[in-house]
């Protein structure tokens, strides 16, 4: 029994997420017909709106896309890819103005454009607003163009269960998987969204870490709907954990933005010692998993690790950072006389689906954009600022990328009625919450964050992989959610197993040096893990027990 024809939608493209990368995607796409899902209401659980830092891109006089691009790759560990690194930052300057021309309002001083300088930055060219509620800003412009935009419907509350793939060709040797849309799950109801293309643009994976800067929707399912798909997914291993987010009982975690530290906030232990001197020449300045594992080594010694912003910004806090005090406020600190207390937290995935220069896959119809997608721009460590850019850059290759394929009559919405017929009563295969659920995601976050959060260890690894097994059995029937996390958890534990090196976001305490013979990219699939047989791209002997 297949889907009911009232149960089907049909659109040029589909792109699953309505954060920064999504609703520039769609934007950019007209005049093509788009529907556009949301998990939350539209622009509300999106990472992008929770953005504190701002967006880098070369801006003064006394600055330069060369500067960008070289410190872009100095903080990368060695394996950005340098060609789309140096696109993003030679477009930097114009994708800002496409987001004034938007009617994004950015903060201004006497020379035009306010800039800061964030850790690793050689130059102030950091835009905000409202101080340091540069996303909430810009998602509120593109929502409201969104809404205005008549090629786009936007589907809220909506949530995509997996992509429906099929194979094409005469001969096997020819088969060539193909997306065409996707089964939706919006409130109780399951849909089929058939389009000539698809884009993800899911976010990331914090939610997979009992403490993240990430909203809920962060759990990684686009990456898992995309592995169970077939793609190649690139560079799983390396994730970024944001040094300073406040260490109170919140989930998620409330953000200590990068800019009281580029203002001159220091990071002190709790016997009142700054620690991050004898860490790195740049001391809390230094990239952020050098600051990240400062904080924890410290940790490791029983010392509670602060931000102290009383010299350097004082007063002045609630004026320059009005959402960083407002979040202190709430939970009892005032920064202006106390210290702020700071913790670790998963903030930001390097990997994702492997990408080319245009945002695809090597899906045909599928596309991707944002976090969840990997161009290689960060390589093993995401430099400051760079994150929100690289969606900004994307979206309209993205979107030129798929009006130029649809034209060419190289893409269509089309799905014929025996494929349809092999999109069976999903509603059976779709797991449902569950009062486990929440539980089971507890322990799940919990394990993550010790075995695959910022060290790691070859016995900690298999020791989760373990524990993944266990939870399978333990339960078996909950929420897409849930299975999700599950997935991108096994994904992430296997691909930190094959790089017995630390680099970047990627620490492996058992293997504390970075090798040359591992510089290069890590790529697997979902089958590989199973065949417990996969490789980082150079390196020797990367073969794993099966």
């Amino acid at each position: 029994m297949g889907i009911a024809e009232e149960n089907v939608q049909k659109t040029d493209v589909l792109v699953i997420g309505a954060g920064l990368a999504g609703l520039m995607t769609a934007l950019t796409l007209a005049p093509k017909s788009v529907i556009l899902l949301s998990k939350g209401p539209l622009g509300e659980e999106a990472s992008s709106t929770w953005a504190q830092g701002g967006i880098s891109a070369a801006l003064s006089p006394e600055d330069s896309p060369a500067n960008h691009l070289r410190d872009t790759l100095a903080v990368a560990g060695g394996i950005a890819d340098v060609d789309i690194a140096a696109l993003v930052t030679e477009l930097g300057p114009e994708r800002i103005q496409d987001l004034i021309d938007l009617g994004v309002i950015f903060d201004q001083d006497e020379n035009g454009l306010s800039l800061s300088r964030e850790a690793a930055h050689s130059h102030r060219r950091v835009v905000h607003a409202n101080g340091d509620s540069t996303g909430r800003e810009v998602m509120r412009a593109l929502r409201l163009r969104t809404l205005e935009a008549s090629h786009i419907t936007v589907l809220e509350n909506t949530e995509a269960l997996d992509l429906i793939t099929f194979e094409t060709g005469e001969e096997k040797t020819d088969e060539v998987k193909t997306v065409r849309g996707a089964t939706v799950l919006q409130g109780q109801q399951h849909i089929v969204v058939q389009a000539g293309a698809v884009v993800l643009a899911t976010g990331g994976i914090g939610q997979l870490y009992s403490a993240t800067t990430n909203p809920f929707a962060a759990c990684g399912d686009g990456l898992a709907m995309a592995a169970r798909a077939g793609a190649t997914l690139k560079d799983l291993e390396f994730v970024q954990f944001h040094p300073t987010a406040i260490d109170v009982e919140a989930t998620p975690r409330p953000l200590a933005t990068e800019a009281l530290r580029g203002d001159g906030a220091w990071l002190v232990n709790e016997l009142g010692e700054r620690f991050m001197k004898a860490e790195h020449p740049l001391g809390e300045l230094a990239p952020r998993d050098i600051v990240a594992r400062g904080i924890w080594r410290q940790r490791e010694k029983g010392q509670k690790c602060y931000l102290d912003t009383r010299a350097s910004i004082g007063e002045e806090f609630p004026e320059h950072f009005p959402t960083v005090f407002n979040h202190c406020q709430n939970h009892g600190i005032d920064p202006r006389k106390g210290l702020i207390p700071v913790v670790p937290a998963a903030h930001y995935h390097m990997g994702g689906v492997e990408t080319d220069n245009r945002g695809r896959t090597d899906i045909k119809g599928l596309w991707a954009c944002g976090e969840v997608a990997c161009t290689g721009l960060h390589g093993a460590n995401r430099l400051a600022s760079n994150s929100l850019l690289e969606a900004l850059v994307f979206a309209p290759l993205v979107s030129n990328d798929i009006k130029d394929q649809q034209q060419n009559h190289s893409l269509s919405s089309d799905m014929s009625a025996d494929i349809l017929s092999d999109v069976q009563s999903f509603e059976a295969r779709t797991f449902t919450h569950s009062e486990l659920e929440a539980d089971a995601i507890t322990e799940l976050q919990t394990l993550n964050y010790r075995y695959i959060g910022l060290c790691r260890n070859a016995q900690g690894l298999e020791a989760l992989l373990t524990h993944l097994d266990n939870l399978d059995q333990n339960y078996p029937a909950l929420s897409a959610r849930f299975k999700n996390l599950m997935t991108v958890s096994r994904l992430i534990a296997q691909s930190a197993l094959a790089r017995n090196e630390s680099r970047g976001g990627h620490y492996r305490n058992d293997y504390p040096d970075t090798l040359d013979s591992y510089k290069d990219h890590s790529r697997l699939t979902l089958f590989d893990t199973q065949k417990l047989d996969f490789e980082i791209i150079g390196s020797p002997s990367l073969k794993m027990a099966s």
